[in-house]
């Protein structure tokens, strides 16, 4: 723990010039309790990165590393906008995606067996409207972990970059961010990179490709500092220890192993799953009787398991390397069997049922009134709605396991986060198709890459509800196994390569080009090339799941489900909204009460109706065309007489608008007197012949017949 003396210290910073400003990073400031901490500005953001590490091991069989993210809302100057909670209470899904960014490229810079407690926190102070704080809170978190004297193999930077005006651009103003057809997160270390995650417009291969070498050489100033500012302090390296198995242990179990693996075990999932299981409990009980129950206890059993788990893992990997040939017996760039159905579901808007392999997602779309669009309340000032929502669920009996039920974790919202940035570019505009849309994901089989299984089942429910997407998109999650400097890159991966692979990559896009992009290195960094390669291997299978895709159903239904709500639009001059709405919301309540129909007014002027049935909709939409329609000279209108002069009679043929029917224009005869012809609350078509100069309006009933 630091024993700064907050009464005598030296306040230590480092500075540099990093895409166009400068970007300093200070310790010795604030938090004289941490393991370290480090204060970093950029423009006028500022984050804190603090670390903390336990002073013993903990006894787990995993690292237990926690990275998050923290949105402090007075860092926008802003308020919470939900009714009720005004503090900061558990993350928005935006945070929980953040703090995943800057977790997913530091998680692999820990050497295995590492098992001190170490809990990083990035905290956002101060917020720059012009641009998103995630790449300098990366920076923070690095910065503190690098001033712990853990092992860790940083430091780490990374930038959000988008395609402005053709060219590439880090820190993206929120307009800038919107035009773009690129949103891309990369991170590394010095040499190479450890993260990529995407969002983008149907852009090719090639573009991305570049964008991850640009940026690449742009973040290297935010390495060289956070080393600067290392050699500065000299922080005392800690002593650990490192859990890893026993080497005696390794060799008894690759003794007893060997000649009960590779094509023994070449089978397809689940024979292949069942072969190894069989061989573990094989494995447990031969040892229990050789050491005997006493010797054998649950310490001792779980390093022998971790040791036929990596005994299991190298085969894998050998497998690969000498012969080509995959756990299940595929080749390299064989895809596991395909089969999808949609419509499953009578009641459901849309749904389907993917398959691929032993992996299975079941999604349902439901559609809503853009009433139900979800308001996301961030720190950042641009929060807005989220019109389409995808949300993943993976219950424990998917991997076959007893797990209890809970509220989603990281995972989930990643998984389903990634899922729904796929389909983004291509949903109808919401003057297109004004529907609020939620897609649900229900894994219902894991075995590898559920998430691309999630896109897949998705766009395919999507299709069936009728929603007019621009194109299908498919997805694919690729790995990758590096034997000294060869890469070997395996398309369709499943959990056993995932566990002994060296990167996890999955790509979701179009025939036009990629949509949502995901990568994870469980090595040290990987040059651009590589990843250009897995990039392009990933298109061809793509498009090989895309052929099945519209095999099932080639393009979205023309009509949508008979249980889904119908809306229809109207687009009004916003100085008309008040007069929809009324006083206190007395006229629109009033018009959903008696119509029973939806209506929804956005700050544009697009009026939405929504109902199950078409006459509430006509009702309503005749009533709000009457608010807010300009009178038209030659038109016809249907009034009622609503007071009576000498002279002639005042008509209501629109609601607020009243015009003067003279007894000369109230029938082709001449009439003496008005009461002859008219009487008050008295129905009649008129038609509108002039509006004066004064804007009153002269109608006419006789030429109205």
């Amino acid at each position: 723990m630091s024993t700064i003396n907050p009464y005598d210290r030296e306040i230590i910073s480092v500075e540099t010039e990093f895409c166009g400003k400068k970007l300093t990073l200070e310790v010795n400031r604030v938090g004289f309790r941490t393991t370290a901490s480090v204060l970093v500005r950029y423009g006028e953001t500022v984050v804190l990165g603090t670390a903390m590490v336990g002073s013993r091991p903990v006894v787990l069989d995993y690292f237990p590393l926690s990275i998050d993210y923290e949105e402090k809302f007075y860092a926008a100057g802003k308020i919470s906008g939900s009714r009720f909670i005004k503090r900061e209470g558990r993350p928005s899904d935006e945070a929980i995606l953040i703090g995943r960014l800057i977790d997913r490229p530091i998680r692999p810079l820990f050497p295995k067996g590492y098992r001190q407690e170490v809990q990083v926190v990035a905290s956002v102070l101060s917020a720059d409207p012009n641009f998103r704080p995630d790449a300098i809170a990366m920076i923070a978190a690095s910065s503190a972990l690098s001033l712990t004297g853990t092992p860790f193999d940083g430091p780490v930077a990374g930038l959000r970059i988008g395609l402005v005006d053709g060219e590439f651009k880090a820190f993206l103003t929120p307009e800038e961010r919107e035009k773009s057809d690129l949103d891309l997160v990369v991170a590394g270390i010095e040499s190479g990179i450890t993260m990529v995650e995407a969002g983008a417009n149907e852009v090719s291969e090639e573009i991305i490709g570049d964008a991850l070498e640009w940026a690449f050489k742009a973040y290297q100033p935010a390495i060289e500092l956070q080393k600067k500012l290392v050699a500065k302090i000299k922080p005392e390296a800690q002593e650990y220890e490192l859990v890893l198995p026993n080497e005696e242990i390794q060799s008894e179990v690759n003794t007893w192993i060997e000649g009960k693996l590779g094509d023994g075990l070449r089978k397809p999932y689940p024979e292949r799953n069942e072969l190894v299981n069989q061989l573990r409990w094989d494995f447990h009980e031969v040892f229990a009787q050789k050491l005997g129950e006493d010797e054998y206890t649950k310490e001792v059993r779980d390093e022998y398991d971790e040791a036929f788990t990596k005994a299991i893992h190298e085969d894998v990997r050998r497998g690969i390397v000498e012969s080509q040939t995959r756990p299940d017996g595929r080749k390299l760039d064989e895809i596991r069997p395909l089969s999808s159905e949609v419509g499953i579901l009578p009641r459901a808007h849309g749904s389907s049922l993917f398959t691929r392999g032993m992996t299975q997602g079941m999604n349902i779309v439901t559609l809503a009134p853009l009433s139900y669009a979800q308001i996301v309340d961030t720190m950042e000032i641009n929060d807005g709605e989220r019109r389409y929502m995808h949300h993943y669920n993976a219950p424990g009996y998917t991997v076959g396991e007893v797990r209890r039920l809970g509220s989603p974790g990281r995972r989930e919202i990643g998984h389903g986060y990634l899922a729904e940035r796929a389909l983004t570019a291509v949903l109808p505009s919401v003057e297109d198709f004004p529907y609020a849309i939620r897609s649900v994901t229900e894994i219902m089989s894991q075995n590898g890459s559920t998430s691309m299984a999630a896109t897949c089942s998705s766009c395919l429910a999507l299709m069936d509800a009728g929603v007019p997407l621009k194109r299908p998109v498919s997805g694919i999650a690729m790995g990758l196994m590096m034997d000294g400097d060869t890469p070997y890159v395996l398309s369709d991966i499943a959990d056993a390569e995932d566990f002994a692979g060296d990167m996890d990559f999955k790509v979701t896009g179009t025939s036009q080009g990629v949509t949502a992009l995901q990568m994870d290195m469980k090595v040290h960094g990987l040059p651009v090339e590589i990843l250009r390669e897995a990039i392009n291997k990933g298109k061809i299978g793509r498009a090989h799941i895309l052929e099945h895709m519209v095999s099932v159903i080639a393009q979205p239904r023309k009509k949508l489900s008979a249980y889904a709500p119908r809306i229809e639009k109207l687009k009004i001059n916003p100085d008309k909204i008040g007069a929809i709405i009324g006083k206190g919301g007395e006229t629109i309540n009033k018009i959903t009460s008696e119509t029973g129909a939806e209506v929804d007014i956005k700050d544009d002027g697009l009026v939405t109706v929504s109902a199950v049935d078409a006459t509430s909709i006509e009702k309503a939409l005749d009533w709000i065309k009457g608010l807010v329609e300009e009178p038209e000279p030659g038109k016809i209108y249907s009034g009622k007489v609503v007071k009576i002069m000498d002279f002639g009679a005042f008509v209501n043929f629109m609601p607020g608008q009243d015009g003067m029917v003279h007894i000369s224009e109230i029938a082709d005869e001449r009439i003496e007197k008005v009461t002859d012809a008219l009487k008050e609350g008295q129905e009649v078509k008129v038609k509108l012949i002039a509006i004066d100069e004064r804007g009153r309006m002269n109608l006419s009933i006789k030429k109205a017949q």
